[in-house]
């Protein structure tokens, strides 16, 4: 796929997280897909296989209680990497948590493989969601 493919592979994966929609997410990813959370905390650290990212996807969204939305900015595309620059935004427990951030995302044969999130604040993040 080329880069423009792939950018708009990854919108409709914002697309369908922002929404919910997991059994659509999920057609995107590769079955041994890796994610990389950032940071420190509780939700940090590597997913393995897709069952562990919607799994990672779907804890974004209760413990948030729904609240979570990953505000697109701009999707940069390339042959083999896809950039998502957003603006991230959850609430909870009178917590709020509204940081930019990207995930670079690595795709292979029109699935992502690879994603790895960076955030402006991940000491932020990391406590939001304790």
């Amino acid at each position: 796929m080329g880069a423009a493919e792939n950018a708009e592979l990854v919108r409709r994966g914002y697309e369908a997280f922002n929404t919910g929609d997991l059994a659509t997410l999920g057609e995107l990813f590769a079955e041994d897909a890796v994610w990389h959370a950032a940071g420190s905390g509780v939700l940090s650290g590597k997913k393995e296989g897709r069952e562990a990212i919607l799994a990672y996807f779907g804890e974004l969204g209760s413990r948030s209680q729904g609240s979570f939305q990953a505000n697109v900015q701009d999707i940069v595309g390339g042959e083999n990497h896809t950039v998502g620059i957003q603006q991230s935004h959850a609430e909870n427990n009178g917590k709020t948590l509204d940081v930019a951030s990207a995930i670079v995302f690595v795709l292979r044969d029109g699935k992502v493989v690879e994603g790895r999130e960076f955030f402006e604040d991940t000491a932020k993040a990391d406590e939001f969601w304790t």
